[in-house]
């Protein structure tokens, strides 16, 4: 029988459940493309996305117009419109993912979703691909709500889910999901499958700040061991 070492576990979502680049580079270049703008490569976009889609369609911007506040946010609402009905066309789970979420709520892990995806997005997304997974809470990109690496997100889902912050771990693939986790001093792993080099994350990088309360999973099943065994 698997041994429970957390209580609760927040996931990010793209690029740690769920492969969703490929979706997402389809709508940025769809809006770009109604402007005559070039799009960009896939790796390219791993390098953008991670802070919300507005900072994505910015980024994704040639420099010389992303102080156009209404330039910018008409090519989001294209962008949103876009990829709100094409949301799921090549988004995919990571292989294992689903297995893993089933096996920690059977050992009665809390589970969560902490995105930084706005939150119709991150909801649809969740329950498509996760339709049997009880989430105390499904946290996206809320009006009025910081995003990450603000520690709010992990302070109202310990709120919901009565588990103490110490029986608290979030699993990740970028610097801003380390720095949440420091932020909302709760225990951290990275996984290097995601939209961040793992060069990023180990040695110099990202995970380093933070090495006294990560660690890194290269695999799902990696992950697995260091949530059960």
């Amino acid at each position: 029988m698997a041994v429970v070492t957390c209580g609760l576990v927040l996931f990010d979502l793209d690029g740690t459940l769920i492969d969703t680049i490929r979706d997402l580079s389809t709508a940025v270049d769809h809006a770009l493309g109604l402007r005559g703008l070039p799009g960009h490569t896939l790796d390219e976009y791993r390098g953008m996305v991670g802070h919300g889609v507005r900072d994505l369609v910015y980024r994704a911007l040639p420099e010389k117009l992303r102080g156009d506040e209404a330039y910018l946010d008409a090519c989001l609402a294209d962008f949103k419109a876009y990829y709100t009905d094409h949301i799921d066309v090549y988004t995919r789970p990571y292989a294992g993912m689903p297995e893993l979420l089933a096996d920690l709520q059977a050992a009665g892990v809390k589970l969560a979703v902490a995105s930084n995806k706005f939150q119709s997005g991150t909801e649809h997304l969740v329950h498509e691909f996760f339709p049997g997974i009880r989430f105390c809470t499904i946290l996206g990109n809320r009006e009025g709500y910081p995003l990450k690496p603000s520690p709010e997100i992990v302070d109202e889902t310990l709120r919901v889910s009565g588990v103490p912050r110490e029986r608290a771990v979030l699993v990740g693939d970028s610097l801003t999901d380390m720095q949440t986790a420091s932020n909302g001093g709760i225990r951290a792993i990275a996984v290097s499958w995601g939209f961040c080099p793992r060069e990023n994350l180990v040695g110099g990088g990202s995970l380093s700040p933070f090495a006294d309360r990560a660690s890194i999973a290269d695999s799902v099943a990696e992950l697995r061991r260091l949530l059960l065994h």
